[in-house]
């Protein structure tokens, strides 16, 4: 049975950020994921998570100028120090979070040689870093539509870069919402690339909303992620059609179980 974690900077919107974290325990979920913690002190966040029992999955490193249009920093020259600074930073706020994943976003970048290795290279030293703290470094492939020029555009692009940089920290972030727009088939990729998944995220397709509209059989393809054994969290990085508690529905044959 999937055991599911809310991603707040997607759902729960309706409350300011440290009030989600109740929000989404009272709703059922077990763990929360986000995109950033760093506007917010992380023994702030992790007495949240004390108070409502909940587990931190996931969230990124810093990506560097979002506002100006920035996605990541693995693959950009010229900022490996900007780069190497956001790996220090996220592991501390994994340390206080007791959180056992980081994302690295990857940037909007040209796929070419120098790229490659570039980006080789940082996430070796991401993934040597989070070792020490037995941490796994996660990489996602995004859908050009959603983020055009992204560096990493699909999970075989990412297999083979997991096996260049060949660390066992590093792994796939697997999100069905992505996959699907950008290879389709998902149910047969997640099975090829189950002993690299680190993490599952889901949304519908194509509106990226609620796991019960759209194209994908959720119902399916999560009994599918059960029995390759998948056993860690799934993200729910989908946003609310309405208010995110009316859209839950979804969610009751599973809440009980695993939360």
């Amino acid at each position: 049975m999937p055991k599911f974690a809310a991603n707040l900077s997607m759902m729960f919107t309706e409350w300011p950020f440290l009030e989600r974290f109740q929000a989404a325990s009272d709703a059922g979920f077990g763990a929360v994921e986000y995109l950033f913690p760093y506007e917010h002190p992380a023994a702030e966040i992790a007495a949240q998570l004390k108070k409502h029992g909940l587990q931190q999955a996931l969230f990124n490193v810093d990506a560097g100028d979002w506002a100006g249009g920035e996605r990541g920093l693995a693959s950009l020259a010229g900022r490996q120090q900007d780069f190497q600074d956001s790996i220090e930073q996220a592991l501390a706020y994994a340390q206080v979070l007791a959180c056992p994943k980081i994302h690295v976003m990857a940037g909007i970048c040209e796929a070419t040689a120098q790229a490659q290795s570039l980006y080789v290279q940082n996430l070796r030293y991401a993934a040597d870093k989070a070792a020490a703290q037995n941490v796994e470094v996660l990489i996602e492939p995004i859908n050009a539509r959603d983020m055009p020029g992204y560096f990493l555009g699909s999970v075989e692009q990412a297999i083979d870069l997991l096996d260049r940089i060949d660390r066992p920290n590093a792994r796939l972030q697997f999100d069905y919402y992505h996959a699907q727009i950008t290879s389709g088939d998902v149910t047969v990729l997640m099975r090829d690339s189950i002993d690299r998944i680190g993490h599952i995220q889901i949304a519908s397709v194509p509106e990226r909303n609620e796991p019960d509209t759209g194209e994908l059989n959720y119902p399916y393809v999560l009994a599918a992620l059960d029995a390759a054994g998948y056993d860690g969290w799934v993200g729910c990085e989908y946003r609310p059609a309405g208010e995110t508690g009316a859209g839950l529905g979804w969610l009751a044959s599973y809440r009980g179980e695993g939360q």
